[in-house]
């Protein structure tokens, strides 16, 4: 896949309808802000780096609909402030979502307070939209060759959710990881985890390795430790949605289980994830804010009721593991291995995240 699953044009974005999927490729036309939202909210577009890369297309389409409705000035950025607010609350644990959404203000009361024509404020937030976007996709290709050559020969590599173009603009984190050891050779096997509730492994990630034509096995999300037990599994590979400075690290929930068991069974357990996934602002876990969702992921089934309608449900989207499960974490800046507090440090300090905590 390319990058067609996100496209931007003049104030329309164009987005893959992942709900969809498998069963049929749908895509929806957004033109404004809170539809914007709506379709994050939705899970129409998910995966960390995708949603911020949504996101900000979403702030170039509010900054044209104002200046269109006339506004300039402190009403306009008001305004504007307005939506980004709506849209980094549409998912609140993924750090890229308020990371590009911040670039974008700040780009906007820049441009503002250099006097700047309604033209130039438009042209300037499609162009630093469309930059966070293509950034990200050679981010994920630099990641993607980074990890792999983490391993030698043919490696059996166990990852979770999804984590490939359709989570990302293109090619992938975990997923580009994997698809980067298929591409050297080291690749034997990969096993997918359906990914409970809402199986973003089943339905997205096993589409993404169909297409690719990558050798799969898909499985339940518990039966992990069978196939580790068994030496089946030969590394874990996940991506992330916030990393905190010490290396505690919130990703779809299932992930602190799998790295649980890849500790007892001796095996690596790498996160992949560009640096605008790192959060300077929190000292660890603790401060993650854990999004809970609609319980009808729970008790419903692609329509059909899977629990009793009254059911007591706890849907948590993500869980936090502890940095002391982590091997490494693979970056568009190289890996991180620990410790990691001052290993994290010093390669935001050399990254381009100065300017990007939210």
């Amino acid at each position: 896949m390319s990058q067609s699953h996100i496209s931007y044009d003049a104030g329309t974005l164009r987005l893959l309808d992942q709900t969809q999927l498998p069963a049929r490729v749908v895509f929806v036309t957004l033109n404004t802000a809170p539809e914007v939202a709506e379709a994050i909210a939705q899970l129409r577009v998910r995966g960390a780096p995708a949603i911020g890369i949504t996101g900000a297309y979403g702030m170039a389409i509010e900054a044209r609909n104002l200046i269109a409705a006339g506004m300039t000035g402190a009403q306009f950025l008001q305004r504007l402030n307005t939506a980004a607010a709506t849209l980094v609350a549409s998912r609140p644990t993924a750090v890229n979502l308020a990371w590009s959404v911040q670039r974008m203000l700040r780009e906007a009361a820049l441009q503002v307070e250099s006097g700047a024509a309604a033209p130039a404020i438009i042209a300037s937030l499609d162009r630093l939209a469309r930059a966070i976007h293509d950034d990200d996709v050679a981010a994920c290709h630099r990641i993607g060759d980074e990890g792999a050559t983490l391993f030698t020969g043919r490696v059996r590599i166990l990852t979770h959710c999804n984590t490939g173009d359709l989570a990302t603009g293109g090619y992938g984190t975990a997923l580009g990881v994997i698809r980067s050891l298929w591409k050297a050779g080291k690749l034997e096997h990969v096993y997918v985890d359906e990914t409970r509730p809402v199986l973003q492994g089943a339905r997205l990630t096993v589409w993404e390795l169909r297409q690719d034509r990558i050798p799969y096995t898909l499985i339940a999300d518990n039966m992990a430790g069978h196939f580790m037990q068994r030496k089946m599994i030969d590394a874990v590979i996940v991506g992330a949605d916030r990393i905190a400075r010490n290396g505690d690290t919130a990703n779809k929930i299932g992930t602190y289980g799998l790295a649980v068991l890849a500790k007892a069974h001796g095996l690596p357990f790498l996160v992949a994830a560009p640096l605008s996934t790192f959060d300077p602002s929190l000292a660890n876990g603790a401060g993650i804010v854990i999004e809970e969702r609609n319980p009808e992921e729970m008790t419903t089934f692609a329509g059909a009721r899977s629990a009793p309608a009254d059911a007591t449900v706890a849907n948590p989207a993500f869980d936090v593991t502890p940095a002391e499960y982590v091997s490494t974490f693979v970056t568009e800046c190289g890996a991180i291995h620990p410790p990691f507090a001052g290993s994290i440090a010093k390669i935001l300090g050399v990254g381009a995240l100065a300017q990007a905590t939210p």
